[in-house]
């Protein structure tokens, strides 16, 4: 790619951030903003974001949105082997539970309506690698909004916009419900009885514990806007219902026709419950429709880019495919108790090591993080004995950053420029690109930082 400005953009944007002392009334205004909509705090309780936003120009963009869309369309073929080759479904490893579950129709066509595609972008080249999938809860929606929105109300921000005749953003949590209501209309049975397809009951479905209430109080919010009623779901509550010789999928509030489905595949299996059999009974017989159903799961686990890498991938895509896969793929090996570990311990910081099941950013251990050469020989033998995989370890770019939020609190200088590690996260909804959730860290490998800002995302031309 030619002619890059993210980084120059991006240094900008904190220079004037840094000339006016780090912002305190820009940052404080930033604040009110996120505690007024949708608060954005860590385990802590500290608010977390950066002042400076990721900052790409239309060209940048394109190229991204042409990866994930390129991407999205392998995963769809991919998922598509799975379900028809039992030879290959194999590959995945998955428990003969969580098969059963992925082999559910679903009444409708598009078999990953969500997707959140984790992506170490390069600056300075242009190059760009895919280090994970999540299908299910691909979080950051409403934290990719919001903290643009508070960003925009900084005299920083002002002041950049005042340089750039064009300035666009990313409306995430909109995309979000958009291919809800497509998914719905296109569902077999939305036109039968109670099932409205234009206004449908929508149950948010999780386990509390494992809930993201403000990303789930957004949705509902937006949907209330359009006229559609949708509510938080315990997942424990569902169960099937008969009335008038009509069977039907209800909680405690009453039926529910569209389920959007942000509970985990493999969390529905280890906290099996009555509402869990309903959501299967349910989504098995058409009761309801299962947004995402449980199709999507193969490609949201570490597992993916492991049979990406291999050479059963030769049987699924063309050339170009798998050129695409090789060049912006990470490499991605997986694990047994019978496995060789000797070329992943003798170079211990050029690999990761992820658990079998979700991918999950925050869950894998860096052998660059383990202070000995034992510490990651039994992070090895763990991984292994549990059918993880290992991942090669590439350090995320450099981004600059002036820190919003709380930084006194976070132990950071509110004035001053900084270097964090960022990774973004490229939505896509049916297919196309939706847009960008970005995050930084400071201390530990790529995206397992002790330390983690949201980011927001503009696009500024000219």
């Amino acid at each position: 790619m030619n002619n890059l400005q993210s980084l120059a953009l991006e240094n900008e944007f904190c220079d004037i951030a840094c000339e006016l002392g780090g912002d305190v009334e820009g940052k404080a205004a930033g604040n009110a903003y996120l505690e007024a909509s949708h608060p954005i705090y860590d385990q802590s309780g500290t608010s977390t974001w950066t002042l400076t936003p990721k900052v790409f120009t239309t060209s940048e963009v394109d190229v991204l949105a042409d990866a994930a869309q390129t991407m999205g369309r392998i995963m769809e073929k991919v998922t598509q082997r799975y379900l028809s080759d039992p030879d290959f479904r194999a590959l995945f490893r998955l428990s003969p539970e969580v098969e059963e579950l992925t082999l559910v129709p679903t009444g409708y066509e598009q078999l990953i309506p969500f997707a959140r595609l984790d992506v170490l972008f390069d600056e300075e080249s242009g190059d760009f690698t895919f280090t994970g999938v999540t299908t299910d809860s691909a979080k950051g929606t409403t934290a990719a909004v919001d903290v643009t929105r508070a960003i925009q109300r900084t005299e920083t921000y002002r002041r950049f916009a005042e340089r750039h005749r064009s300035i666009e953003t990313f409306d995430i949590a909109d995309g979000v419900i958009a291919a809800l209501r497509e998914t719905y209309t296109s569902w077999a049975n939305a036109d039968e009885g109670s099932h409205h397809p234009d206004r449908p009951v929508v149950g948010i479905v999780d386990y509390p514990e494992s809930a993201t209430p403000a990303e789930f109080e957004d949705i509902i919010e937006r949907m209330a806007d359009e006229g559609v009623f949708a509510r938080f779901v315990d997942i424990r509550d569902l169960r099937i219902e008969e009335a008038a010789g009509v069977r039907r999928l209800v909680d405690s509030e009453g039926p529910i026709a569209c389920v959007y489905r942000r509970v985990l595949v493999s969390e529905m299996v280890e906290k099996p419950c009555d509402g869990v059999d309903a959501l299967v009974e349910a989504a098995r017989r058409g009761l309801a429709c299962v947004i995402g159903g449980f199709r999507p799961w193969p490609a949201s686990t570490n597992e993916l880019f492991s049979v990406l890498c291999s050479d059963a991938a030769e049987s699924v895509l063309d050339a170009q495919e798998l050129a695409f896969v090789r060049a912006h793929v990470i490499e991605t090996h997986s694990l047994a108790p019978d496995t060789d570990l000797a070329p992943y311990l003798a170079d211990k910081d050029s690999w990761l090591a992820r658990p079998a099941g979700a991918y999950d950013i925050a869950q894998a251990v860096a052998g660059v993080d383990c202070e000995t050469t034992d510490d990651w020989w039994r992070v090895l033998l763990a991984c292994a004995e549990e059918g993880g995989v290992v991942q090669a370890y590439k350090p995320a770019f450099e981004t600059p950053v002036v820190v919003g939020g709380d930084a006194v609190d976070g132990g950071f200088d509110p004035a001053e420029k900084l270097r964090a590690r960022s990774i973004a996260g490229l939505f896509l909804f049916r297919g196309q690109f939706g847009g960008i959730y970005a995050r930084c860290g400071f201390e530990g490998a790529s995206g397992l930082w002790e330390r983690r800002l949201d980011m927001g995302c503009i696009v500024a031309n000219g």
